[in-house]
């Protein structure tokens, strides 16, 4: 039986098939009982199919009422991927609804794990969030002398306290703070004027990205394996990426040739390229990037016009010592003109990362070196249509980069907790490369820093195990 059935006589077939129904109830009175029985599941199936299809209509025409539907939206919306929280993460969302156990590991979230925050930077945070608590005869029973000097002191820089807004790039007080933080570990001088606080280093990329994809034709380097808030935000903002891999034989290297070959090749295809992303240390790959490696980006950046973008987060998390962290900023103030102040840096850092784990208070910051003062100020405005970035996460960021001093009462228990957790992290750095490593059909590199492990399958053992285990993956 074939029945067509549109929107229009959808309704009068429904009666239709009811009245048939009856016809064959009384008709198969003269029937064995097992007929009259598939008759009435064939018109029931039938009736249950038109009512369904009569709900889609009604749906199909409420939506064609809206205006906006994933038709209408933003093309580049429906393009972006953000596998971090895509389909794996939305089943682990599920199972966790189901009340089953779920150990997210999709992104570095240390405190999810277990993580416990520092201890001195806590203390000014809750003083600061309940400010009365300065007042109370009590308090030095609570707090060390030193956390209640540091909580007074960003006090009187807040005007209004952690509640009020501050500068839409960030109390400037807390970005001298920053300032001095780089110039101590760059050698070189910075100024607050140039520092932009955000929620997360994140939103401080997507800020940049935004700033220099003028349209299709604007392309952005990003290195092979990468953290896709790369991928995603340049997909967003309608820009092209271009992809350079990394040389994992050789410990994730940068290799220049590979670099000129990305470029030329998407120049050939028409795309301007115009900045050069590299993750130091890397994410998810773990390595870190020596000082001769620095020299030579700088020298490729400046030689093809790219702005430099250097993912800085994960700099506290070196567990190798033959191959210690060393920033960009450093490198470039140590070069000859024309590369000191003739090439353009936008370095990235955050909370969230190193002993710290402070992910859910969303601060980070960015610096812009040698970037016109123009250009500075149109960031600033299009940093002020946010207002500003949440003040709890710009005084985390302050405590990051100006903790205890020796001799401060916290300065002994912040080294030994800050200390620990690097250790730990180390440990397990060790730990998890060996365990892949002692893996039959599975290799992973030996890793510098970072949260991110990548390891590499023998599809040739995996081919030959598949029948046995019905192994199911996926490869990217």
């Amino acid at each position: 039986m074939y029945i067509r059935l549109t929107q229009e006589n959808a309704y009068f077939e429904t009666v239709h098939l009811k009245f048939v129904g009856q016809r064959i109830e009384r008709s198969s009175q003269s029937t064995s009982s097992s007929s009259t029985l598939r008759y009435h599941w064939l018109v029931n199936i039938i009736c249950t199919c038109i009512k369904v299809f009569n709900l889609a209509s009604t749906m199909s025409s409420s939506n064609a009422n809206k205006q906006l539907t994933v038709a209408t939206i933003n093309e580049n919306m429906k393009k972006c991927r953000y596998d971090v929280r895509g389909e794996i993460y939305l089943a682990a969302v599920k199972r966790t609804q189901e009340g089953k156990e779920v150990i997210y590991t999709n992104v570095g979230n240390p405190q999810a794990l277990g993580q416990v925050p520092i201890t001195f930077n806590r203390q000014v945070m809750s003083l600061l969030m309940a400010p009365f608590l300065m007042d109370t005869p009590e308090v030095h029973k609570l707090f060390p002398a030193d956390a209640i000097a540091r909580a007074k002191l960003y006090q009187s820089k807040l005007n209004g306290g952690v509640g009020a807004y501050s500068d839409s790039r960030g109390n400037p007080y807390v970005r001298q703070e920053i300032a001095n933080f780089i110039s101590q570990t760059s050698g070189t001088p910075s100024s607050p004027d140039t520092i932009f606080i955000s929620n997360g280093a994140s939103e401080c990329v997507r800020m940049m990205l935004y700033t220099l994809i003028r349209g299709p034709s604007d392309g952005i380097m990003v290195p092979i394996p990468q953290y896709p808030l790369y991928s995603a935000s340049i997909t967003l903002y309608g820009g092209e990426l271009v992809p350079y891999y990394l040389d994992e034989e050789n410990g994730w290297a940068l290799d220049i040739n590979e670099l000129q070959r990305s470029i030329d090749a998407a120049r050939a295809k028409g795309i301007c390229v115009r900045a050069f992303v590299f993750i130091n240390p890397g994410n998810p790959t773990g390595q870190c990037l020596s000082t001769e490696n620095l020299q030579d980006l700088v020298r490729f950046c400046h030689a093809n016009k790219l702005v430099m973008f250097a993912d800085e987060v994960y700099q506290e998390n070196i567990y190798n010592p033959k191959r210690p962290f060393v920033s960009s900023r450093k490198v470039l103030g140590a070069m000859a003109e024309p590369f000191r102040s003739g090439t353009e840096l936008v370095s990235f850092h955050t909370v969230s990362k190193g002993a710290y784990g402070e992910c859910g208070l969303r601060g980070g910051y960015m610096e812009l070196h040698n970037i016109n003062a123009d250009v500075v100020d149109e960031v600033y405005k299009i940093a002020s249509i946010n207002l500003c970035p949440n003040v709890p996460g710009q005084i985390a960021l302050g405590l990051m980069v100006n903790p205890p001093k020796p001799g401060d009462p916290s300065y002994s228990l912040y080294q030994q907790e800050k200390s620990s957790l690097i250790e730990s992290l180390q440990r397990r750095a060790r730990m998890i490369t060996d365990a892949f490593n002692a893996l039959e059909g599975v290799t992973c590199q030996e890793t510098d820093g970072t949260f991110g492990f990548l390891f590499l399958l023998s599809l040739s053992f995996f081919v030959v195990c598949v029948h046995d285990h019905f192994v199911k993956f996926s490869i990217h």
